[in-house]
């Protein structure tokens, strides 16, 4: 499974953001895509997922400006970011799971086997 994200850049507060990750590989892999951000020395962070059926999960932090899609025609998941904030500033991460994710919680680094290298997103 190979993972490629795209559409990160630097914005202003207040700005939008939309990333790609393109997605090649055993279809099942994809089971729960999702995607992570990280900040030096900070822990990766979940950001939003989405499951069979389009059943999205989004953190807190998040919810009502992030929101995750996928394009299965195209192979391809979505982050459609609002406005976003200097916190948001981060290294965004598009990751598969590899199979079903037990329990309510989507949003756990180690539940996620296949990992994207990484978009930088600015936020000023």
């Amino acid at each position: 499974v190979q993972l490629v994200e795209s559409g990160g850049g630097s914005v202003q507060a207040g700005g939008s953001l939309k990333l790609s990750c393109a997605v090649s590989g055993n279809t099942y892999s994809r089971y729960c895509m999702a995607w992570f951000r990280q900040t030096a020395g900070k822990e990766r962070e979940g950001v939003a997922s989405i499951r069979e059926m389009g059943i999205t999960i989004s953190a807190d932090s998040v919810k009502g400006r992030f929101f995750i899609s996928a394009d299965n025609a195209k192979s391809t998941v979505y982050l459609r970011m609002n406005s976003l904030k200097p916190e948001d500033a981060a290294i965004y991460y598009c990751a598969a799971s590899g199979g079903p994710i037990r329990g309510p919680n989507k949003l756990s680094p180690r539940d996620y086997n296949y990992w994207g290298q990484g978009t930088q997103v600015t936020v000023s």
